[in-house]
């Protein structure tokens, strides 16, 4: 008898779990609602869902970024097919599951449509710093800096910090003084008229009118450190929001946190303003010269001649000789080396 003879098809082989072949095709969720984040508290995410036809998919309208929205609110959590991929309040995302918005019940989120912008500050500036991006808000089209007159005093340094983080993330910014009746704006509002930057002015009592014609009709994100009367403006704009309020510490001058996780909460007249937890400190160690630098049209050309990896806050900066040529504003340097060694760790407090 002829032996046999064996080839690789005689060989069983139990295929290993990480043999085992995978897909990379994913569900592509057509019949998911959209949804806009107002909220995120533990891993669980607080959606504003418009409003749905008889089959459950969202009303196709034509509407505008950061006009009113009618609908239901849904809770939700993050589809495992995300990753890692972080969501943060202002995010437009596409729900699935039960999105009915019923007691006990809990949707998923399948997918983070893409931003038009995105908020982000460091851990800290200083050598020992992570240098990880902390997302604060998405979506927003305008930053709002709230930051008082008087009680405590206005911390030019943190509005620095602030107006860098604007201009990296494409966000109109706009300061919003608070608390006038203690104090002149005017020193205050001479310091950032160099940079175009608008305001409006509000003192205990007083009208509100301006302020509500900026918001009206846009995204706003308020920021501000603790104190500043932040979280009082959201109720005076917002009625039903409820947001906790504080008074400033006597013997240190800070103001204690109230607000401890951001929202977003829709204004009577359209619009959205998302209210966030009050800071001390804002990390811009994520920001680079360019995106300053970007913010300063008018100096721009002037960096033609700077040597390569320029801070521009050295004496070897060409821009001395520009705005001495008569090719800029001599303010405008100030300012944008103000905000460069702000950015580069310059202490908050003045």
């Amino acid at each position: 008898m002829r032996k046999r003879e064996y080839d690789e098809d005689d060989v069983r082989v139990r295929p290993g779990k990480g043999s085992r072949p995978r897909t990379r095709i994913r569900p592509a969720h057509e019949d998911a609602v959209q949804g806009f984040v107002v909220a995120v508290d533990r891993g669980r995410y607080t959606c504003l869902v418009e409003s749905v036809g008889e089959k459950g998919r969202r009303r196709k309208k034509d509407r505008p970024e950061g006009a009113a929205m009618s609908g239901r609110i849904v809770v939700a959590m993050k589809a495992r097919e995300l990753g890692r991929k972080g969501i943060v309040v202002g995010d437009r995302v596409a729900l699935v599951g039960d999105v009915s918005g019923a007691s006990d019940t809990l949707a998923r989120v399948v997918r983070v449509e893409p931003r038009t912008s995105m908020l982000r500050r460091s851990a800290d500036d200083t050598d020992n710093t992570d240098g990880i991006e902390r997302p604060v808000v998405a979506n927003a089209d305008q930053l709002v800096i709230v930051t008082a007159l008087a009680d405590p005093p206005p911390r030019p340094r943190m509005i620095d910090r602030m107006l860098v983080a604007a201009f990296d993330a494409d966000i109109e910014p706009m300061l919003c003084l608070t608390k006038s009746d203690l104090a002149s704006p005017d020193e205050l509002v001479s310091l950032y008229s160099p940079l175009g930057v608008p305001y409006v002015v509000l003192q205990k009592g007083g009208t509100l009118e301006e302020v509500r014609e900026c918001l009206s009709g846009r995204i706003s994100v308020l920021v501000g450190h603790s104190g500043v009367g932040k979280s009082t403006l959201v109720n005076a704009l917002v009625p039903d929001a409820n947001r906790a309020v504080s008074h400033v510490n006597a013997v240190t001058g800070r103001g204690r946190h109230t607000s401890t996780s951001a929202v977003a909460l829709e204004l009577p007249e359209g619009g959205w303003i998302i209210d966030t937890p009050g800071v001390r400190s804002f990390g811009l160690a994520h920001v680079s010269v360019e995106t300053v630098l970007a913010g300063f049209p008018d100096l721009v050309e002037g960096t033609v001649d700077c040597p390569k990896g320029c801070t521009h806050l050295s004496e070897e900066c060409a821009l001395d000789a520009w705005v001495a040529a008569g090719h800029a504003d001599p303010v405008r340097l100030v300012s944008l080396r103000r905000l460069l060694a702000s950015r580069e760790g310059a202490p908050d407090e003045d």
